[in-house]
């Protein structure tokens, strides 16, 4: 089956960058979209998958991995394609920013720690890398070379322990990313202003660089 892909903004031959957006739970791409108005950054391209269903797996991004399978490797290889799809239109990665809420999050840092490269950016708001507690990144390899990474989230997230925002800021940093990582005391599961400004500093990042 293939997903859904909701796209808009300028066609590729003018856009300044573009930015894979990766929805939550009990969510679609239209949900995630609405942050695009909010981030006003209309130079960019926005794609944004939708997750069969509603979700990209089943269990918690904490659970043992098996118990979300097939949909993790799914879900990876739709942000994948994306990529590549951007690639071949003539948007290298490092123009490209990945985003994702939640367990969209989640699927976002793991689609980057597995395959990096530089980037134009990672953003990952309320969420970390994929494994239960326990879990070492230790075959994980590569670099991101200076890749932007922001990690966002309240320390108090009923969803995503503090803890593995740590160990999602250790991972990136193994890998040569530039992360800024960001707990904000008392915060519910959403997306402040601070979030959005971080988000947008990168993308005016990707604005300045040349193809």
């Amino acid at each position: 089956m293939v997903n859904r892909v909701v796209r808009t903004g300028p066609p590729i031959a003018t856009a300044g960058g573009a930015i894979i957006m990766i929805h939550g739970r009990n969510a679609a791409p239209e949900n995630i979209m609405d942050l695009l108005p909010v981030l006003d950054r209309p130079a960019f391209t926005a794609l944004a998958p939708a997750a069969e269903g509603g979700a990209w797996y089943p269990h918690s991004f904490m659970a043992d991995r098996t118990m979300n399978e097939p949909g993790i490797t799914n879900g990876l290889a739709v942000i994948g394609s994306l990529v590549n799809q951007l690639e071949v239109e003539g948007v290298p990665p490092h123009k490209v920013v990945l985003l994702g809420f939640s367990q969209g999050a989640c699927l976002t840092a793991e689609f980057a720690i597995r395959n990096p490269r530089r980037y134009g950016g990672v953003m990952v708001l309320s969420g970390g890398v994929i494994g239960p507690p326990g879990t070492t990144w230790d075959d994980v390899s590569g670099s991101m070379h200076g890749t932007p990474v922001f990690l966002g989230c309240s320390d108090v997230d009923s969803h995503i322990p503090a803890e593995r925002v740590l160990e999602t800021e250790t991972v990136f940093n193994d890998l040569g990313a530039r992360v800024t990582r960001k707990l904000y005391p008392g915060m519910g599961h959403l997306v402040n202003k601070d979030e959005i400004e971080n988000v947008q500093r990168v993308m005016d990042e990707v604005l300045a660089a040349p193809k």
